[in-house]
C-alpha cells in the first residue's frame, strides 16, 4: 500500500507543530531582565574632572567620586550619586564653589539638579545654604524654589525662594522670613 501525499504532507506538519510546541520555553524572566537592563546605566564613570570651555576660557569645572551615564534614556540624563563640586568662573576667571551631595545633569535642557547639602561659596566670601538648587547652563543662572539661608560678612537673610546670575554678584531673594544685621567689627 502506497502512502498518499496528502497523508504524507500531514504527517510533515504534524511533527513541525509538535516539535515547535516542545521547543518554546518560558523565557519570561529573560523578558523581564531586558527591562531591568534599559533601567541600569550605559556607563560608570569614577573620579570625574570634567571641564567646560568657551572661546578657549574656562568657565566651569565638575569634578565627582562616581557618575552614572543614562544617555540610553529617551529624556537623557547623568546621575552623580556619591556628591559634586562645581567651580563656576566669571570673566575675570574669579570662582565661584557649588558642592551638593547629589546632583543630576539633564542633557536636553542643559539644567542641573542640585540637592541636599547644597552650599555656595562666592569670591566675596558669601555663602548660599539650600536644600536644592538649580544650574541653568543656557542661561548662567542659580535659582532654587526651597528655602535659601545667603550669609555675608554684614548680614544673614533666610528666605523661601533664591534666584543669582551665574557669578552671584545680582541675586535676588524672595518671600524673605528673617534678616539679621552683623557688626563690621565686633573687637572694639
Amino acid at each position: 500500500m502506497k502512502p498518499t501525499s496528502s497523508y504524507s504532507l500531514y504527517n510533515i506538519v504534524t511533527a513541525l507543530a509538535v516539535t515547535m510546541f516542545f521547543s518554546c520555553k518560558n523565557n519570561f524572566k529573560e523578558v523581564q531582565q531586558i527591562g531591568v537592563l534599559q533601567n541600569e546605566p550605559i556607563g560608570i564613570a569614577e573620579n570625574m574632572n570634567l571641564k567646560y570651555t568657551d572661546s578657549g576660557r574656562l568657565k566651569a569645572n565638575l569634578i565627582s567620586p562616581k557618575m552614572l551615564d543614562f544617555s540610553n534614556r529617551e529624556f537623557s540624563y547623568n546621575e552623580f550619586p556619591e556628591g559634586v563640586t562645581l567651580n563656576l568662573y566669571d570673566e575675570r576667571s574669579k570662582k565661584s564653589v557649588i558642592v551638593a551631595d547629589y546632583a543630576i545633569v539633564y542633557n536636553n535642557t542643559d539644567l542641573i539638579d542640585l540637592r541636599g547639602n547644597v552650599l555656595i561659596t562666592t569670591e566675596t566670601k558669601d555663602s548660599i545654604f539650600a536644600e536644592q538648587l538649580f544650574y541653568d547652563e543656557k542661561r548662567d543662572w542659580v535659582f532654587s524654589n526651597k528655602p535659601v539661608k545667603y550669609v555675608s560678612p554684614t548680614k544673614i537673610v533666610t528666605g523661601n525662594a533664591f534666584d543669582s546670575n551665574r557669578d552671584f554678584t545680582s541675586y535676588g531673594i524672595s518671600e524673605v522670613t528673617s534678616t539679621v544685621y552683623l557688626d563690621e567689627d565686633t573687637s572694639q
